[in-house]
């Protein structure tokens, strides 16, 4: 049974996701932090303006916009595949939930308008993406999206992450895995690895890269 669920889940991601969200707790996923301390302390650090667009890719149940709200940050997108993800954060917010712009979508296929982004934040979505079409589509995507100049942040789990997460399988990365992946539109800034520890009382390796889009 369980493998039927992993086969049927590659084949149709988004009905995974629902699932996901509907049935476990978002505190009860191996990726939740309170809060993205690492990429929010990063943002803060690129002294960007007020009025920054960011999107977060994959942050439907995410705190992230939150934190970035109560910085004065209300250019804010976040986009998941997930309506239940996406509901989790919209409830959380309650009356600030209107300082952000929501999308529901897959990421690799999503139409997002050319140079908009001034940051793209993805924390746990890149390594799902186990097929080297989605991959591009996502790298078209980011590289349509972002502004010239403008920054990725991109988190996955590192060489000496995970195998599988949620059932599925991964693709882990290492710093040149992940530059050669975005390609040489993008330039690496600063690369660091984090050791996450799970709700569950193990630890997961990311390795977080910061790029910047010639």
């Amino acid at each position: 049974m369980f493998l039927e669920r992993t086969i049927q889940a590659m084949s149709d991601p988004k009905d995974h996701w629902e699932n996901i969200y509907k049935n476990k707790s978002s505190q009860k996923v191996s990726w939740y932090s309170p809060h993205l301390k690492m990429s929010f302390e990063l943002i803060l650090s690129l002294g960007l303006p007020k009025n920054v667009a960011i999107i977060d890719v994959g942050g439907g149940a995410s705190t992230l916009p939150d934190d970035l709200l109560a910085e004065g940050l209300k250019n804010i997108t976040v986009l998941d595949i997930s309506s239940e993800a996406l509901e989790v954060s919209k409830s959380r917010l309650k009356d600030k939930v209107r300082f952000v712009h929501w999308i529901e979508s897959d990421v690799s296929k999503a139409a997002l308008p050319a140079s908009k982004y001034d940051l793209w934040h993805d924390r746990a979505l890149f390594h799902f993406l186990t097929k080297p079409e989605d991959r591009q589509k996502y790298v078209n995507n980011i590289s349509r999206a972002l502004k010239p100049g403008g920054y990725a942040l991109i988190a996955t789990f590192g060489p000496n992450g995970p195998l599988k997460c949620s059932g599925l399988e991964i693709v882990r990365y290492s710093v040149e895995d992940l530059k050669k992946e975005l390609g040489e539109a993008f330039e690496l800034e600063k690369h660091f690895i984090e050791i996450h520890k799970t709700p569950f009382d193990t630890t997961q390796e990311f390795l977080y890269c910061l790029f910047r889009k010639q």
